[in-house]
């Protein structure tokens, strides 16, 4: 199966978009998956202006590019955490506001909806993106976190997130969570039950990124073969993990990406533990045709060395599916 390989520009967002498409073209990528920030996709100019979506339309073509996604990270972060300071650096000012906690949830889950509605107006139908999470600081559980309240966190996801999701519905756009420490869902447990907390909503399901899982040592391929109706999009990023006894943990000591002692730290496809030839055979086993999306992090090596790598990288070792048994020759 022949996919097509885009470039998530959320890691280039301080580059005007007309400028990344045209590096992306000679790096030989089929597409860019659109971030809403930076210039490259504004959900607000796309709801206000009936021509803005056509100018990305025309700036991606002039390059032979398409987009099949867009990617609302930032501002899904916000609908379930608790809020602090913090959000006030990933926040649009329209959603930070006056930064009270409240008031910002809600406004964050509105403009999630619109952001759906600005999609179907590009012509995308999948919108990537987090949730946050009420109970991501009570993953060590103490002082003692009780079952009762891990299920409340789970139940404050579903209250949030259904309106959003039956928007998402509405639409016909489908919302894939990138499962990621800090969300409702983090691995393949979490995962389960949020989307039992959702009641299996249709519009829900996984932007699925094997960096985030492979670093807590849970199986890439086992996620994929528990969600095979759920994978909406994938994004292709390599992770190292050092599992050798030393004197940092597995947690990330405080220490910031790229530091020399981290026990693990974001690599470019093709330089970490992640097993991508495994990844792509089970893709073709759960027949997903969406596109492979480089979400390009690597903090030794300079990011258009490895934009340029990690399609040429995919390009290798992507293969079709066989149309039949490779001993049906034998067969009378």
């Amino acid at each position: 199966m022949s996919r097509p390989i885009t470039l998530f520009t959320g890691q280039w967002a301080d580059l005007p978009l007309v400028k990344l498409a045209e590096m992306a073209k000679g790096w030989g990528y089929d597409g860019l998956e659109l971030a809403c920030w930076g210039d490259h996709f504004e959900p607000d100019k796309a709801l206000s202006d009936d021509t803005y979506c056509q100018t990305r339309h025309d700036i991606l073509g002039k390059f032979g590019l398409k987009v099949f996604a867009i990617s609302a990270h930032l501002v899904g972060q916000a609908v379930c955490d608790v809020i602090d300071e913090r959000h006030s650096r990933i926040l649009p000012p329209d959603v930070w506001g006056d930064g009270k906690g409240p008031e910002v949830q809600k406004r964050a889950a509105q403009k999630l909806i619109d952001t759906a509605r600005a999609a179907k107006k590009l012509g995308v139908k999948v919108v990537n993106g987090f949730t946050g999470s009420s109970i991501w600081p009570k993953i060590y559980a103490f002082p003692p976190t009780t079952p009762e309240e891990y299920e409340a966190g789970f139940a404050d996801f579903a209250a949030r997130f259904t309106p959003i999701l039956d928007e998402f519905k509405k639409l016909g756009i489908k919302f894939a969570l990138e499962v990621h420490p800090t969300e409702i869902a983090f691995d393949l447990f979490s995962a389960k039950k949020a989307v039992a907390a959702v009641k299996g909503h249709p519009a829900f399901g996984f932007n699925f990124d094997p960096s985030h899982l492979a670093w807590q040592l849970v199986d890439p391929v086992e996620f994929l073969k528990e969600f095979p109706d759920r994978i909406f999009h994938t994004h292709m990023k390599d992770v190292f993990v050092d599992l050798v006894p030393g004197r940092a943990g597995i947690l990330g000591s405080h220490l910031g990406f790229g530091d020399a002692n981290r026990r693990w730290d974001f690599r470019s496809i093709g330089h970490g533990v992640v097993n991508f030839p495994a990844i792509l055979r089970t893709l073709n086993a759960i027949g997903y045709a969406g596109p492979l999306s480089v979400e390009w992090e690597d903090p030794h090596m300079a990011r258009e060395h490895g934009a340029a790598e990690s399609v040429a990288f995919l390009r290798k070792i992507q293969f079709p599916s066989a149309a039949a048994a490779f001993d049906k020759a034998f067969e009378k």
